[in-house]
């Protein structure tokens, strides 16, 4: 793999202008959060999981799930489930509300989606259903439609790369592997040369997923796996700026730093105030306590101030609590 990497990547006919992707996280991608990493240059942004079954019964917190603005285009409606006719219900109803790419989720591996749901992970171990799902998926929507899976449900039975074969027959425009099985969880670490398998069992873009954390795990990851791109999840932890960072050094070879103090003080009360709008004071602020954490870890004073705004549940009053914490660290940095 090449130092640079192609500045734009096509799913079907959807071009992305780089092939840096923000992985859906859930609690997490919601649309502020998506619409604020892809004017800071990702070249795609994903919701959140979306049950299947929640979507056609239009569950009022599922639809603000899927939710979206013209600034997040082309944006990706991540779906979950295990029946092939809900799951294409499902698909439908989002193309119909704007979505460019529709993914199907064979990776989450928490005991409520693989276990008890038999969705996400549990479906890389009954590879004719995975089939039947993409394929009903495929046939309902004329947008393209994607994967996201793990390697495998654990060592013994790794099998994306039948699993990737099996979903291009199916008519899958795009495969993103995670490099752990299901029963790592999230411990241990991702299996970048591993993805290489996949990428080399397809002929459709496979992108690169887990701990890429900075440029220099993006680059590593591609080096090892030769992915078409990569799908940056909790690197972005109040650092929205990332996945542009790693674009833009993987086109170009230029590091672009991160945000000087002043200019994270400003992205993150962006930030809070849009998670404010889209929520509700209330809900808002309690969907602020994880970011503002993220964004304030490492400075000094940063755990005072985290245990301080979770117990704030006034919206004005956190406010006055950022501008206790970040103005004196800013008359410090310009002093």
């Amino acid at each position: 793999m090449s130092d640079t990497l192609r500045q734009s990547l096509h799913i079907g006919p959807v071009r992305l202008d780089n092939a840096v992707i923000l992985a859906p996280m859930a609690g997490v991608t919601d649309m502020p959060t998506r619409r604020l990493v892809k004017r800071m240059g990702a070249g795609m942004v994903v919701s959140e999981m979306i049950a299947s079954q929640a979507m056609i019964r239009q569950n009022r917190q599922t639809m603000r799930m899927a939710a979206h603005t013209a600034e997040e285009f082309p944006m990706a409606v991540q779906l979950a489930g295990c029946e092939p006719k809900v799951m294409a219900e499902a698909a439908r109803l989002n193309q119909d509300l704007g979505a460019a790419v529709i993914d199907i989720n064979m990776g989450c591996p928490v005991k409520k989606v693989a276990l008890k749901g038999e969705a996400g992970s549990a479906l890389m171990r009954n590879e004719n259903l995975a089939a039947r799902i993409m394929t009903a998926v495929v046939e309902a929507v004329d947008i393209p439609v994607t994967l996201k899976m793990r390697t495998g449900w654990d060592q013994t039975s790794r099998n994306a790369p039948s699993l990737a074969r099996i979903a291009e027959q199916c008519g899958i425009r795009m495969v993103t592997v995670h490099g752990r099985t299901r029963s790592q969880m999230y411990t241990g670490s991702a299996d970048w040369s591993f993805i290489g398998e996949v990428k080399r069992a397809v002929s459709i873009p496979v992108i690169g997923n887990g701990d890429v954390e900075s440029i220099d795990n993006a680059r590593r990851m591609l080096d090892l796996s030769g992915a078409d791109g990569v799908m940056i999840g909790r690197g972005t932890y109040g650092r929205p700026w990332l996945p542009g960072q790693v674009a833009h050094c993987l086109a170009t070879g230029e590091r672009r730093p991160d945000p000087d103090l002043a200019g994270q003080y400003a992205i993150l009360t962006e930030h809070y105030e849009a998670l404010l709008l889209h929520y509700g004071n209330e809900a808002g602020v309690r969907n602020a306590r994880k970011h503002l954490a993220w964004y304030s870890k490492g400075l000094p004073g940063s755990a005072e101030f985290r245990a301080r705004i979770n117990q704030l549940g006034d919206a004005e009053a956190v406010r006055r609590a950022l501008a206790d914490f970040y103005l004196p660290l800013l008359d410090r940095a310009a002093a």
